[in-house]
């Protein structure tokens, strides 16, 4: 990520804060290099089984040139699409978490690489997200080519 593209990808990412300069010298100063922000302001976060979420990114991928934010945590056991707000409360899905309103997410400083939670898509600093339509589109197909336990 481009030294540019990773401060404006700050600047909106730290908008979502209570105090978004307070928010940024915390996060530009703290050694693990992640900050805790609310959802449900700019974004929610749907959060998808590993299993589920890699190969839905790559359908996703396929549908459109550059999706909204995506995060990985630690061995990509869950991955967190980033959706408009509001989504995660009418979002209907087994196995699938939503964080809006009233939650925070750990998110990675943008172009950081840290021990736990990652980018797998970074956030382009002009509020892409992923379209929830498109993401449930992506969800089933990756869902119809995953192998059956009989």
């Amino acid at each position: 990520m481009a030294g540019s593209e990773a401060k404006t990808a700050v600047e909106w990412l730290a908008s979502a804060a209570p105090d978004p300069g307070a928010c940024r010298w915390e996060w530009e100063r703290n050694p693990l290099g992640v900050a805790l922000l609310p959802a449900g302001r700019h974004w929610d976060v749907l959060i998808l089984p590993g299993g589920l979420g890699c190969p839905t990114l790559g359908v996703l991928t396929r549908l459109v040139e550059r999706p909204g934010p995506v995060l990985a945590d630690f061995g990509d056991a869950r991955m967190g699409f980033f959706v408009p707000a509001g989504t995660a409360a009418r979002w209907l899905g087994t196995g699938v978490r939503g964080a809006g309103r009233g939650t925070w997410i750990v998110v990675p400083y943008p172009g950081r690489t840290t021990g736990g939670v990652r980018w797998v898509v970074a956030p382009d600093g002009r509020g892409t997200l992923t379209d929830p339509a498109l993401l449930e589109l992506a969800m089933h197909e990756a869902a119809s080519r995953l192998p059956r336990d009989h």
